[in-house]
């Protein structure tokens, strides 16, 4: 009964409330932070990474870090931000760790040879809906998924934070180390290339 109770208190208390009580010696404060953002955080570096496993790999270092670095968390700040730019952070070092991995495989092979704003899938499978109707929301999400997919990485971070993760733009930059204007450009950037690719997408379906 008691635990129960003090369960329900951790998850009343805010994040920064909890990176507080962790720096304080409580580490069952840190596990509250863990499980919170256990779904939401995942989801975002399973989107980024496109690689469930490399993401659950990262999700754990992201965590590690937090617990290394919790002195470093500055009061008066959010907690949020601060948690995904650490996880950014590790997402980029684990992609180029993949990709040097990946050259170094090819280089081998070759030697052997020859010596709030909306939200971009605000469609929603509503009441009463027939089952070819739902098949073409679903096709509609992947299209979208699949033209982000396709973006840059430098324009694809702000699309994954700002339309996936409803962050504000502040946040954003905070997250990424830019300026609140270059996160503007970049999405503005980012939805005219969208738009033009799911433009051209739907006239080659259509035709």
């Amino acid at each position: 009964m008691e635990q129960a109770r003090n369960d329900s208190a951790k998850a009343e208390r805010t994040d920064e409330e909890l990176i507080r009580l962790f720096r304080a010696g409580n580490t069952s404060a840190f596990e509250s932070l863990v499980y919170r953002y256990e779904g939401e955080l995942y989801g975002y570096l399973a989107r980024y990474l496109r690689d469930k496993t490399l993401a659950e790999d990262v999700f754990q270092n992201t965590f590690l870090v937090v617990f290394q670095k919790a002195s470093q968390f500055e009061e008066g700040k959010p907690f949020r931000p601060w948690l995904y730019a650490i996880a950014t952070n590790q997402a980029i070092d684990a992609t180029r760790k993949v990709k040097r991995r990946a050259m170094t495989s090819l280089d081998q092979d070759r030697g052997g040879e020859d010596g709030k704003e909306t939200s971009l899938l605000e469609n929603q499978v509503g009441p009463g809906i027939t089952p070819q109707a739902q098949s073409e929301v679903e096709e509609e999400r992947a299209r979208v998924r699949n033209t982000v997919d396709k973006l840059p990485d430098f324009l694809r971070q702000v699309v994954l934070l700002a339309y996936f993760q409803e962050m504000k733009y502040q946040d954003i930059a905070e997250v990424l180390g830019i300026p609140l204007g270059t996160v503007k450009s970049r999405l503005h950037t980012a939805m005219a290339k969208l738009q033009e690719a799911w433009g051209l997408s739907k006239e080659l379906a259509g035709g």
